[in-house]
């Protein structure tokens, strides 16, 4: 058979599996920046068992958002790591009602829960049946079931709602620690239940936890075996190596021998890369942002030294043990979405440049080792968008001046100025490379993408 009828017949053969899921459009392009040739994309499409998965979550990273931060870094015709996936699609973000019916804007509780879980939600609820509020298996505990290290890191609090969805079950997301269970009456410890998010984060005993958030873990136990102890206290009983900056953990070698890792490096979220002028009625003077925040601490790890220290701890924990089985391991970007609803573009436009080097960590990876499934996606849509210079637009607005040194307007203009500006219910990116990722072609819905890590991992 020639190269040129393999060629053909490979891309039939894909075409026909991807469409069983969903309608797909593969576009094949050799355009400045990209990296989706012919030959790549028929590399891509392939099937067969992963034996890694490191899922990667900017959080509130829209298209906007995306398209933002390349004009102002890499500028209009040059190309984020996110970008240079081989294979690209888009999935649908919804919430639901408790009686089923879409909520067509949704929090990053019920996002979370649904690629966690398979199953839609209420806004606001952890891992949980929208209905009846029973909580449902997430990928994380199916990984651990199946002899996989797994791992989670974030720039948010680690109680925060997308990192608390694939180790802990709340009624409420604001449930974060000992102290925060009003809206959680039943997952109280004292009525049986399984404790706040921070409680049960640790008790699932997750290989590798980095992120902020200590106000939640300084908290002290009010029922059960830990009574009276904080859950930093309780995570050192589980056999918790705690580090609070960037010198701690590297100290650390290896999660072997029950020792995980809790990193605690902010007492609430991470402080942000970059600042600048928030937007503003009326617009801003043209500005540069400043990437060097005084306000963030010294120590604290950049999200890609994050992301690079969990996939080795994971690795070494596998080998150590001489498991067959590999990692599954999330990082989150979470305040590309806090900056958004703050209408600092500055400050959203550093946390996703600091997401897309974290990416670029796990594709790195993944060129040398081909069984790993990255994927890359958002929990939902945002505010930000770019006009034109000459726009006057009612709401919030900033002008920067990009690395290119041109100008460029940023408007935010979802709520009332003065408030929070709000998520928007627009489908969203998912890219990916490694096996099965054909799976996120054309326009899903966001409860496939726990299809896909399912049927990578085999987590049946």
């Amino acid at each position: 058979m020639s190269r040129a009828r393999r060629s053909r017949r490979t891309l039939i053969v894909a075409a026909s599996v991807v469409a069983a899921g969903a309608t797909a459009a593969v576009a094949v392009t050799a355009t400045a920046g990209a990296s989706g040739t012919k030959e790549q994309a028929e590399r891509a499409i392939k099937g067969g068992k992963a034996k890694n998965v490191i899922l990667l979550i900017g959080d509130g990273m829209g298209d906007s958002e995306i398209t933002l931060a390349r004009d102002y870094t890499v500028g209009a015709n040059g190309r984020l790591n996110m970008d240079k996936f081989p294979l690209t699609g888009s999935y649908t973000t919804y919430a639901v009602h408790a009686d089923g019916t879409p909520d067509y804007v949704t929090d990053s509780a019920a996002s979370g829960s649904g690629w966690a879980t398979g199953v839609k939600t209420v806004n606001g609820r952890i891992s949980k049946t929208p209905d009846t509020d029973k909580a449902v298996p997430t990928l994380l505990e199916l990984a651990q079931k199946k002899g996989y290290a797994t791992g989670s890191v974030t720039t948010a609090e680690l109680t925060d709602a997308t990192p608390a969805v694939l180790a802990s079950h709340a009624t409420d997301r604001s449930c974060q620690g000992p102290a925060d269970m009003a809206k959680c009456p039943k997952d109280t410890l004292a009525k049986g239940g399984p404790g706040s998010i921070a409680e049960q984060s640790v008790n699932h005993k997750v290989d590798v936890l980095l992120g902020g958030g200590k106000q939640r873990f300084d908290q002290k136990v009010t029922d059960g075996t830990y009574k009276g102890l904080t859950v930093t206290e309780q995570a050192k009983k589980l056999g918790y190596q705690v580090v609070t900056n960037d010198k701690e953990l590297a100290k650390v070698k290896s999660v072997k021998g029950g020792k995980p890792v809790l990193g605690l490096f902010a007492p609430g979220n991470v402080p942000v890369e970059w600042t600048g002028k928030a937007a503003a009625q009326g617009g801003t003077d043209p500005q540069r942002c400043t990437t060097s925040n005084p306000n963030r601490p010294a120590g604290t790890p950049a999200l890609a030294d994050q992301a690079t220290k969990a996939i080795k701890l994971l690795e070494a924990k596998q080998k150590a043990g001489k498991s067959k089985q590999g990692f599954f391991l999330q990082v989150e970007g979470a305040s590309i979405d806090k900056q958004d609803h703050a209408a600092d573009p500055c400050g959203q436009i550093g946390e996703t440049a600091a997401f897309d080097r974290a990416v670029k960590v796990a594709r790195d990876y993944a060129a040398k080792h081909p069984d790993t499934l990255v994927v890359t996606t958002a929990d939902h849509a945002h505010t930000s968008q770019i006009v034109p210079l000459e726009a006057t637009p009612p709401g919030l607005s900033s002008t920067l001046v990009t690395d290119e040194g041109q100008q460029l307007k940023v408007n935010y203009s979802t709520n009332t100025p003065g408030k929070s500006q709000e998520h928007t219910g627009t489908q969203v990116r998912i890219a990916a490379q490694g096996p099965q990722a054909y799976r996120v072609l054309g326009v899903t819905n966001q409860t496939d993408l726990f299809t896909t890590v399912r049927e990578a991992l085999r987590l049946r």
